[in-house]
């Protein structure tokens, strides 16, 4: 039999942080994100706007939005402001994954989400918490393209789909939690607290992704991955000409400025050619518009949902019952899209049947639910309609992860992130506003918003009929794990794998 690299892993005694415990860290994390997206959006940190009688007489407002005196446009592009760190930053992280170990990244990204969060509690001004919601984009940028591909790769075989929906159930119920996180925090103490009290609760895990030894990825290797940012031990090794693969790299050593002028030409003649890769994909790109489509309405209600409530339905307490409303149905919806599509079979096409379907459905529910004038019926409607396009999460991004090469999945999955804020809640949000503001209808307003599901379920219609190849499996040069070796691998018992049981399951 040939010989096979062996993960870290996978030889002697395994690290502490197995898959089970490795996706509880990330869905905590992940939790936490979002969290700060729900309690920005809420009313107790969001607040109101100051509002001015005809006779002069003027309210302060609250939270942010008073404070600050913000209009419904400026409010839109303080809950999209993270998109342009995220946007700058996601390239670079996806990239810098083939050099750098990705827990040190997301280490260093969560650094900063943490400190730019602070930043948020002490802001003075609307220009002052734009540019902290900046830098929280970072932090995500480092997270969110790494994480799905190490939970893909350690995942069951038959529950991919279902462990995906497990990390991505924790966008809904964060957003929810942050509901009511927020509106608690904003009503007895002060909207500043709430972005102080995350920022105590991801330390932690910033900290965790400088000490963590984690589990190899599939479709890279583990040469440069033992340092931070980069490794002195290489740069020793390339003098004294000690060979790696099939040549000796000091063949190849040049003054330091050269080498690293030339490390950077390489970085970006991969990035652009995996780049080129990802856009001539016909299902990729199919995947990303749907998903973009989808998520320029989720952003658009994760925002102004409770104001919208509040003004339709007269909800007092609009952030606890849209919370809890979410929280239900984010994590029963996702859950079961995943456990569903592993019931089917996943494969691309059905992935994408139970994405045009389930958002068809979803659409038809949360359309009809506006039109209720009883706050009981569009409660009904609207849960069922949160149902059926939760489930999407699951399925849209294992399409991502399994219609390109592993090599390229963390590019896949931060373009694929970039692509659904930069064109979908990113623009959502203010855009709703400035139609709230033109037709003062919130009810109107959402059924304009909620009719672009329709858009979503027929561009993921389209994606039924192209031909698609499952890539998960398809070796890249940078492969140092034997095809489909993680999968087959037991690797959710957490006792000794020794080395040569490894190599019998190869």
């Amino acid at each position: 039999m040939a010989t096979t690299s062996i993960p870290p892993s996978a030889s002697s005694n395994p690290s502490w942080f197995t898959p089970k415990r490795l996706l509880v860290i990330f869905c905590v994390i992940n939790l936490i994100n979002y969290v700060d997206r729900g309690a920005i959006a809420s009313n107790g940190v969001n607040g109101s706007q100051r509002i001015c009688e005809k006779g002069g007489t003027c309210s302060s407002g609250s939270g942010i939005q008073g404070d600050f005196n913000l209009n419904n446009f400026e409010d839109g592009v303080i809950s999209s402001a993270f998109m342009v760190g995220l946007l700058l930053a996601s390239p670079i992280f996806a990239s810098l994954a083939h050099r750098v170990n990705p827990f040190r990244l997301i280490g260093v990204g969560l650094t900063v989400w943490t400190i730019a969060v602070v930043g948020c509690g002490i802001s003075f001004n609307f220009w002052s918490i734009a540019v902290c919601r900046m830098l929280v984009g970072v932090g995500e940028a480092s997270f969110i393209s790494l994480a799905a591909p190490f939970i893909d790769d350690h995942a069951p075989v038959d529950q991919k789909t279902a462990w995906l929906g497990i990390f991505y159930m924790c966008i809904p119920s964060g957003v929810a939690l942050g509901y009511v996180y927020g509106g608690l925090v904003g009503t007895y103490m002060s909207w500043r607290f709430a972005f102080w009290g995350e920022a105590l609760l991801m330390l932690p895990f910033a900290i965790l992704g400088f000490v963590m030894k984690p589990l190899q990825m599939k479709g890279f290797s583990t040469s440069g991955l033992s340092n931070a940012f980069g490794s002195t031990e290489n740069d020793a090794s390339e003098v004294k000409g000690i060979s790696n693969g099939s040549h000796s790299l000091s063949d190849n050593y040049k003054p330091s400025s050269s080498k690293d002028e030339s490390a950077i030409n390489a970085q970006l003649s991969r990035f652009l050619k995996d780049m080129k890769v990802l856009l001539g994909d016909k299902v990729y790109v199919v995947n990303v518009l749907g998903y973009i489509a989808y998520n320029f309405v989720i952003g658009a209600y994760s925002y102004w949902g409770p104001k919208a409530g509040y003004n339709i339905y007269h909800m007092n307490n609009a952030d606890i019952v849209f919370g809890g409303v979410t929280i239900v149905c984010g994590i029963v919806g996702t859950l079961a899209g995943g456990f569903v599509l592993d019931l089917m079979t996943a494969t691309i096409s059905n992935a994408f049947k139970l994405l045009s379907v389930a958002t068809f459905f979803g659409a038809i529910f949360c359309f009809v639910a506006f039109c209720f004038k009883s706050l009981y019926g569009f409660l009904a409607f609207f849960a069922i309609g949160e149902l059926l396009v939760f489930a999407t999460q699951g399925p849209v991004n294992y399409v991502c992860l399994h219609t390109v090469k592993p090599s390229i999945r963390p590019l896949s999955m931060a373009m694929s992130t970039v692509s659904i804020h930069i064109f979908g809640d990113v623009p959502s949000s203010p855009l709703v506003g400035v139609v709230q503001d033109y037709l003062n209808d919130w009810r109107k307003t959402s059924l304009i918003l909620t009719s672009i599901f329709f858009l979503a379920s027929a561009i993921w219609f389209i994606g039924i009929f192209l031909h698609s190849v499952d890539r998960f499996n398809e070796d890249s040069e940078h492969s140092v794990i034997g095809s489909g070796a993680s999968s087959s691998i037991p690797l959710l018992k957490e006792d000794t794998i020794e080395t040569t049981e490894y190599m019998a399951d190869l």
